[in-house]
C-alpha cells in the first residue's frame, strides 16, 4: 500500500469502482433480458412464416432459436452471479469504512468462543461487543472463525508465528485479492455441519463397488431405449411397453432407495461446495512467496498431486446432477431410462477415492487463509502498527508507543515500557481512572496479538513467547455461591499454580485481593509480590495500596515503580494518561466523592 494513501481513501476508490460496475452490470443484464425476449418473439414469427415450408427447415430455426436463448440464458446467469458479487464487495468497502469510524459492534463478537475459565479471555476483552475479535475478524467460514478464536487464546511456538507474521506481511497489500476471498466466502459461508456431513459420507462404505455395476450401467439403458423403439414402430403393443418400463422403474427404484442415504447427507451443500471451489481456485491461481502460503497451497492438492479446482468443480457438478431427482417427472424418465441416481453415486464412488484425503485439508487451508486475511486487514487498516520481533530468551518485553488497539487513533494516548530479565516486578501506582486498568489492558492485549502474529499497536514491539495469565475483572458467582474475593482467590491459585510448575508466565494483576479489608490486602499483596519474586516470575501489578511502593527498597533489582498522576485545578481533574516513573503521589478519591456531594 502507497503510505500516503490512507485506507480509507482506497476504500473509498473501490466503493466508486464497484457502484460503477454495479451499474453496468445492471444494464447489461437488462439488456439480456429484452434480448431474450426478442429471440423468443423472432423465433415465433419465423416458425410461423415458414409453417408451411419443408420440416426441415421449420426445425432448423427452432434449434437456432433455442440454442441461441439457451447461449442467453447462459450469459444471464453469468451477470447475475457477477452483480451478486460485486455486491458483496461493494458492501465489504463500505463495512471497511464504518470500522475504521470505529463503527462494528454490529459485527460478529465470537462470544460464543469465551472459555467459561481462561487465563486472560475475559479479562483483555478478547470476546463479546467491543472486543478484540469482533474488531479483527475477517472470516465467514464457522472453520474460520473457531481457528482465529483458538488463536487468539494460546500463544503460538516462535517459528508458527514468524511464519504467520510474513504471510500476513505478503497478503497486506493485495486488497483486491484478499477482499474476493472474503467475497465468495461471503456468498455462502461454509458451516462445521456441512463439513460433518461430508466426512461422514467419506467414512461410510463404498454402496455398489462391485465392477459389475458399471457395466449395468452402462447396459441397462438398451432395455427400456429398445422397448420405445419398437413401441414407436408399432412391433411391440402399449402393454407389453408399459410392462417393460414398470419393470425398469421397480429395479431402479429399488437401487434409489438404497442410495438415499448417500443424497441425504449430500443434498443441500452444493452451494457451500461450490464456495470451496470458488476460494480455492483463487487460492490456487495466485504464486506466493512466504512459506506458510506455499504450505496451504500445497496441502490442498489430492492423493494424485491435483489442484483441488478442477476435482470440486466436479463434484459440483455430480451433486447438481444428484439434485435433477427432486423432479419428479425428471426422477421417473432418467432414472427408468439412465439408471440417473446409480450413475451419480458411481461417479461420487470414483470422486471420493480419488479425493477422500484430501477434503480435511481443503476446509482447513480455507479456515487458515481466512484468518491470515483477517490479521492482514487488521495491517492494512492500521499502517502505522509494527509487527513484534520474538526474543529468544526468557524474558523480555519491550513497547514503544504502546496504544490500546479498540481506543480511536484520535484519543489514543501511547506509552512506552519494558521488562527485561526473570524476577522482575513492575508496580504501577496511581489516582483512580488515571490510565493504569487500560494500560494493563493495552500490554496484555498487545502481547496477545503478538504472540499469534498479528500486527501490534506499537511503533516497536519486542515480546518472547510466554503464557499471559491476568486477574483484573472479577465477578461473584451467584449459582456457584462464590464471592468475589473467594473467585480472584481461585485465579491467583491458578497463577501461582503455574508459577509453581516452573511455567513462563507473563502475569498482569489489577488491584490485587480488592475483596478483603486494607489490612488483609496490603499484608497478602506484599506476601504474594515476595513469592513471586522468589519464584522468578514476571509481573506487572497495578495497585491503590501505595505502601507496596515501598516494597523496592528491599528489592531495587527486582521491583520497579511506575505510576499514573492526575492534575487538579480548582477541584477539577485532569489526565495525561502517561506513565511515569517512582511513586504516585497526587490521588483525587477526595475530589470526586466531594463532587457527588459526600461532606470530607
Amino acid at each position: 500500500m502507497n503510505s500516503k494513501v490512507s485506507p480509507a481513501t482506497i476504500y473509498q476508490q473501490h466503493i466508486e469502482k464497484y457502484t460503477e460496475l454495479l451499474k453496468q452490470l445492471q444494464q447489461k443484464r437488462s439488456q439480456i433480458g429484452w434480448l431474450r425476449f426478442a429471440i423468443v418473439v423472432f423465433t415465433s414469427i419465423a416458425i410461423y412464416i415458414n409453417i408451411d415450408s419443408a420440416l426441415w427447415l421449420i426445425i432448423a430455426v427452432g434449434i437456432t432459436g433455442i440454442a441461441s436463448f439457451l447461449f442467453i440464458l447462459s450469459r444471464d446467469a453469468d451477470t447475475k452471479a457477477a452483480i451478486a458479487n460485486t455486491e458483496i464487495l461493494l458492501a465489504i468497502n463500505q463495512e471497511e469504512l464504518q470500522i475504521l469510524a470505529g463503527e462494528y459492534y454490529h459485527r460478529f463478537d465470537g462470544a460464543i468462543y469465551l472459555p467459561e475459565l481462561h487465563a486472560y479471555a475475559n479479562d483483555l476483552d478478547i470476546f463479546g461487543k467491543a472486543s478484540i475479535y469482533q474488531y479483527i475478524n475477517r472470516c465467514s467460514a464457522q472453520q474460520g472463525q473457531q481457528l482465529l478464536a483458538s488463536n487468539l487464546l494460546a500463544a503460538m511456538p516462535k517459528e508458527k508465528i514468524q511464519e504467520v507474521q510474513q504471510a500476513v506481511k505478503e497478503l497486506t497489500p493485495h486488497i483486491s485479492w484478499r477482499q474476493q476471498l472474503q467475497a465468495f466466502g461471503l456468498a455462502s459461508p461454509l458451516t462445521t455441519q456441512t463439513e460433518k456431513r461430508i466426512v461422514l459420507w467419506l467414512q461410510q462404505p463404498y454402496l455398489f463397488k462391485q465392477d459389475y455395476w458399471k457395466i449395468i450401467v452402462l447396459v441397462f439403458p438398451v432395455i427400456p431405449f429398445t422397448a420405445l423403439l419398437l413401441y414407436l414402430v408399432d412391433i411391440l403393443d402399449g402393454g407389453v411397453f408399459s410392462l417393460v418400463l414398470f419393470a425398469c422403474y421397480l429395479f431402479a427404484f429399488r437401487l434409489s432407495k438404497t442410495i438415499h442415504g448417500t443424497y441425504g447427507l449430500l443434498s443441500g451443500v452444493v452451494k457451500q461446495v461450490t464456495t470451496i471451489y470458488r476460494q480455492l481456485q483463487h487460492i490456487e491461481k495466485e504464486q506466493w512467496n512466504a512459506a506458510y502460503l506455499q504450505q496451504i497451497q500445497q496441502s490442498v492438492k489430492n492423493q494424485q498431486g491435483e489442484k483441488p479446482a478442477t476435482s470440486i468443480h466436479y463434484l459440483v457438478q455430480v451433486l447438481n446432477r444428484f439434485d435433477v431427482r427432486l423432479n419428479v417427472f425428471a426422477f421417473f424418465f432418467l432414472n427408468t431410462f439412465l439408471l440417473w441416481d446409480l450413475r451419480q453415486l458411481l461417479a461420487l464412488n470414483r470422486w471420493k477415492k480419488e479425493n477422500s484425503g484430501a477434503i480435511p485439508a481443503w476446509f482447513a487451508a480455507i479456515a487458515q487463509l481466512e484468518v491470515l486475511n483477517s490479521l492482514a486487514c487488521l495491517s492494512f487498516n492500521e499502517p502505522d502498527w509494527c509487527f513484534a520481533r520474538i526474543a529468544d530468551h526468557h524474558f523480555e518485553v519491550e513497547a514503544v508507543d504502546l496504544g490500546h488497539p479498540l481506543i480511536m487513533k484520535d484519543r489514543r494516548v501511547n506509552n512506552s515500557f519494558g521488562i527485561n530479565g526473570i524476577g522482575k516486578i513492575h508496580l504501577i501506582t496511581g489516582s483512580n481512572m488515571g490510565g493504569k486498568s487500560t494500560f494493563l489492558r493495552s500490554v496484555g492485549v498487545n502481547a496477545v496479538l503478538a504472540l499469534m502474529g498479528a500486527p501490534v499497536c506499537a511503533t516497536r514491539f519486542t515480546i518472547s513467547v510466554v503464557r499471559i495469565m491476568s486477574s483484573m475483572r472479577i465477578a461473584d458467582n451467584l449459582a456457584e455461591n462464590t464471592s468475589t474475593f473467594y473467585a480472584e482467590l481461585k485465579k491467583l491459585k491458578g497463577i501461582i499454580e503455574a508459577v509453581n510448575a516452573g511455567e513462563k508466565v507473563f502475569i498482569l494483576l489489577d488491584e490485587m485481593l480488592r475483596g478483603t479489608n486494607s489490612l488483609d490486602r496490603y499484608t497478602g499483596s506484599k506476601a504474594l509480590i515476595t513469592q513471586l519474586i522468589k519464584d522468578n516470575a514476571v509481573a506487572i501489578i497495578a495497585t491503590h495500596d501505595v505502601e507496596l511502593a515501598s516494597m523496592q527498597t528491599n528489592y531495587r533489582e527486582a521491583i520497579s515503580n511506575y505510576h499514573f498522576d492526575v492534575q487538579v485545578a480548582n477541584e477539577e481533574l485532569y489526565f495525561d494518561y502517561k506513565l511515569k516513573e517512582g511513586i504516585c503521589t497526587s490521588m483525587n478519591a477526595s475530589v470526586l466523592m466531594k463532587k457527588i456531594g459526600i461532606q470530607l
